[in-house]
């Protein structure tokens, strides 16, 4: 009687650890997974509230307030004088002086100055573009983290919930002598490990999420407690000579560089016009009172002058502010051309790179999810008919467990080249 009863506890002992670990992996293969509802309000967030766009942002309001500043004249001077001709002793009079001066720059000074300001106020609208095309790019990456490490998380958990039960179930087994203690050991130290695993994977979240808090910028920020979405729409048709283009014509930094080449011409024209001569003019007036000397009297009168400085410009013998204009202008030059050349590497290598992780992509969907959920499903049914031992359904669970790893690693990949890809090509579709 005692055996029918060790036989019917270990019969539904087999069929818990059946339910245990056969569903459980299936549901993790037949998974669908979602969009991303909370990305765009996510990546809405970003670019309303990031403190570094923030901070970028004046450097283009500085820019276009020096541009302003630079329409500005010279200032006429005003000067005001007053002598006395000993009155009191000699009764020579007094006089009274006022006088104008304004410095008239010639070889267009002011026109350069206006033209070099807006141009470096539009290299620093290309910065700008740029620092978000790499700042939302960033955010991408770090949202589909959060995705990948949620979702590796929930694998984790998975298994260690199959092999806590597992535990249990050895644990009982060997307290009804059908396994040996050691096996039932085995069993709760590898839950133990499995455990670890899931703090870490826990922790690594959440770090995450910090993260994506910080991006957002804001203080009154909601902390996010989780993310929203998956990983398989990341599939696209791209041209490589068309990703190209779109790259010279898009990228920001290859527009800041054009612009930075911009800023050195009109650096250069500033300095050829600042060795042209200014001409200074001043007008005055004086009024002289009435000399009542005895010796020589004297009526009062008015006196107006007028003239023009002419300065002696000894310094344009040195050419070192143009020499140097001109080194600028060439160095520009090169980097342009270094830039372009960089560009067109970048979209190269990435597109690479996206075709390779497609590849991988589609080799699990060829058949790699399927096969390791038949073989478990193979091991499992065997495990019921006493085929086989526990230990080897136990080793294609954790076989299925890391095909999951890796397939969620690899749609990781995908999705985190193609927007390597975008950045590259100055593109944005996600």
């Amino acid at each position: 009687m005692r055996t029918k009863i060790l036989k019917s506890i270990g019969m539904k002992i087999k069929i818990c650890l059946l339910t245990l670990l056969f569903p459980a992996a299936l549901s993790a293969q037949t998974d669908e997974l979602t969009n991303m509802p909370d990305y765009a309000r996510f990546m809405e967030n970003v670019k309303e509230s990031n403190i570094e766009y923030m901070v970028e942002k004046y450097n283009v309001d500085i820019a276009q307030a020096h541009a302003q500043a630079a329409r500005v004249f010279p200032d006429p001077g005003l000067s005001l004088g007053a002598t006395d001709n000993q009155e009191r002793k000699l009764r020579m009079g007094y006089s009274l002086e006022a006088g104008l001066d304004y410095n008239l720059e010639l070889g267009g000074k002011r026109q350069a100055r206006i033209r070099l300001a807006q141009s470096e106020a539009g290299l620093s609208e290309a910065l700008l573009l740029n620092f978000f095309r790499n700042l939302r790019a960033d955010a991408t990456l770090a949202y589909l983290t959060a995705v990948y490490q949620k979702q590796l998380l929930g694998v984790q958990k998975m298994s260690y919930r199959q092999m806590a039960g597992l535990a249990r179930a050895d644990s009982i087994r060997c307290s009804l002598g059908e396994i040996g203690d050691v096996d039932a050991r085995q069993s709760k130290l590898e839950a133990g490990m499995m455990w670890n695993d899931v703090v870490q994977g826990e922790t690594e979240l959440q770090n995450t999420l910090v993260h994506l808090w910080l991006l957002q910028g804001s203080a009154q920020a909601t902390f996010p407690d989780s993310v929203a979405g998956g990983l398989t729409r990341f599939k696209r048709r791209f041209e490589l000579t068309a990703l190209i283009t779109a790259a010279q014509d898009n990228r920001a930094d290859l527009q800041a560089a054009l612009r930075s080449k911009e800023v050195s011409e009109r650096n250069l024209r500033l300095a050829k016009a600042n060795r042209a001569i200014d001409l200074g003019l001043n007008l005055g007036v004086s009024r002289n009172a009435k000399v009542r000397n005895e010796i020589a009297p004297a009526p009062a009168f008015t006196a107006v002058t007028a003239g023009i400085n002419i300065p002696l410009k000894f310094s344009n013998m040195n050419k070192g502010e143009v020499r140097a204009g001109q080194l600028a202008v060439e160095q520009s030059e090169a980097n342009y051309r270094a830039v372009e050349i960089q560009i067109q590497a970048e979209v190269i290598q990435a597109y690479n790179l996206y075709v390779a992780a497609c590849r991988q992509v589609e080799n699990f969907h060829s058949g790699r999810l399927t096969d390791a959920g038949m073989i478990l499903k193979k091991k499992i049914y065997s495990y019921e008919r006493g085929e086989t031992n526990l230990l080897e359904a136990l080793h294609a669970q954790r076989t299925f467990n890391d095909v999951q790893e890796k397939y969620y690693e690899t749609l990781y990949g995908c999705a985190a080249a193609l927007v390597e890809l975008e950045r590259a090509s100055g593109i944005w579709d996600l």
